[in-house]
């Protein structure tokens, strides 16, 4: 069932203004996880105690409204009392304020855990049990456009018995509180640090290139989007745990890029200038005798001496990349490291501005193309819950790549290929696809995880045999 994307009731306890509840009513359309707690809400009012938990954590100065206020909402007004009387919510604030995807998050992750705590205190309160059912049998009958009449509006009937009953309801619900508190701010604690560990995995996905410059990256993502993502490891173990194998890689990755860009700068002819580290012999030579010092000297000062021409290597992290990853049966068990790894390369060749293709393959082959880098929440979604199993066929993959590296994008590609497997490739295919490397000008690293490497040497430039993608040896892919 297709979840309302729309917000109906945006009465509230906190002093929101109509910016805040139309910036909310936007976020809440955004996100699937904002409409899935409302779905699973334990209150009556649980859609208004959305947008006044989101306010407290977004705003700059939230306070609760204690004049004029709607009588249905006292139970939202208890518990953002709760919440707000807690001794670490300023420091929660910290990570939420005015930031809307760490807001819109927290408030997720809290009404969650709130949730979970009524429908605990429930099934051991039968009064409290009680008390929410009769508020939501005749909330049922009293439109929500009647709900915020104040005390001297109400006359006998349907409002009048619903003002009482949540009276009483709140009432149960602050005893609640006072016996079984510990536990609901044990619950709100949990939820910031599982809405800290979200926004960590998802700079992880999607802003993870630059050490330090996660957030700043991660703001160039359209908000939409980061919100898909967050839902999505806010519901999914596996991308968890696929974006904590992305971050460790991509930790590596940096490190091999920012030696790669040291030891790339290389000595490539000879230029003028007075650079003493960079003089060619000849020049030390004639420094050191007498007659010819007073000459070099001279020249030393103009800067007409003769040094080493220092160039970074043109090749070095400009060309694209043919990641072709195995998807044996086998390989089930490294499924989750591999698309970590699959990310830690993405976040180079985002920040290069690389094109990426993936070629998924077993017996069936399955392309990605992540154009300079970048992934949406669909592509990401879709490659971390494909897995193909099956048996292993390296001429599909390796005529899938040879296909990718005919598009004028990819010309020049360098492939990574990685498998557990063994396959025979025949010899007019190997002929065909090293005279097509020689000709194309690409080169082939591979990685044989625990077997033998000798049909990989066939058609790679280099062959290494690793144990797992945690292995050091597999890092060489990161210099690519």
């Amino acid at each position: 069932m297709k979840r309302s994307k729309i917000i109906r009731d945006d009465r509230s306890v906190v002093n929101t203004d109509t910016f805040d509840k139309r910036r909310f009513k936007e976020l809440f359309e955004m996100s699937d996880g904002l409409q899935k707690v409302r779905e699973e809400g334990q209150l009556p009012t649980t859609e208004a105690l959305l947008g006044d938990v989101w306010a407290s954590l977004y705003k700059m100065k939230p306070r609760i409204l204690h004049e004029q206020m709607d009588s249905a909402l006292k139970t939202n007004k208890t518990i953002i009392e709760k919440l707000m009387k807690d001794g670490n919510f300023e420091e929660y604030r910290n990570f939420t304020r005015l930031d809307d995807l760490a807001a819109t998050v927290c408030t997720v992750k809290l009404v969650e855990k709130i949730n979970l705590w009524l429908a605990e205190a429930k099934a051991m309160d039968e009064e409290l049990l009680k008390k929410m059912e009769a508020v939501e049998a005749l909330q049922d009958d009293v439109p929500i456009e009647h709900l915020d009449q104040q005390p001297e509006e109400i006359e006998d009937g349907p409002v009048q018995e619903l003002a009482d009953a949540t009276d009483k309801l709140n009432d149960q619900l602050e005893f609640t509180l006072e016996t079984n508190g510990e536990r609901f701010l044990q619950a709100i604690d949990e939820a910031v640090k599982e809405s800290i560990k979200v926004k960590d995995s998802l700079i992880s996905l999607m802003g993870g290139s630059s050490a330090g410059k996660g957030d700043a990256e991660l703001k160039k993502v359209p908000l939409r989007e980061q919100l898909a993502i967050a839902d999505q490891l806010a519901m999914d173990p596996k991308i968890q745990e696929i974006a904590e194998w992305a971050g460790r890689f991509q930790k590596v990755a940096r490190e091999k890029q920012k030696t790669n860009y040291v030891e790339a700068i290389e000595r490539r002819g000879v230029t003028i200038g007075s650079e003493i580290e960079r003089l060619v012999p000849m020049e030390l030579g004639l420094y050191s005798s007498d007659s010819t010092r007073k000459d070099f000297l001279r020249r030393f000062a103009e800067g007409n001496t003769m040094q080493f021409e220092q160039k970074k290597r043109e090749d070095l992290g400009k060309g694209p990349i043919v990641f072709c990853l195995d998807q044996s049966g086998s390989m089930k068990l490294l499924d989750t490291q591999s698309k970590g790894f699959v990310l830690a390369l993405l976040s180079i060749a985002k920040r290069q501005r690389r094109d990426l293709c993936v070629l998924l393959f077993s017996t069936t082959i399955q392309k990605e193309v992540f154009t300079k880098g970048k992934i949406t929440s669909t592509e990401l979604a879709r490659l971390a819950r494909t897995f193909l199993g099956g048996g292993t066929d390296f001429t599909l993959s390796l005529q899938g790549a040879l296909e990718v590296i005919e598009d004028s994008t990819f010309n020049h590609a360098d492939i990574i290929f990685v498998s557990d497997g063994e396959d025979e490739i025949s010899e007019s295919f190997l002929k065909e696809f090293n005279d097509r490397k020689k000709q194309k000008e690409f080169k082939v690293l591979t990685l044989t995880i625990g077997k033998d490497t000798a049909v990989a040497e066939l058609f790679s430039d280099r062959v290494l045999h690793i144990t797992d993608f945690d292995d050091e040896g597999s890092f060489i892919a990161f210099e690519v």
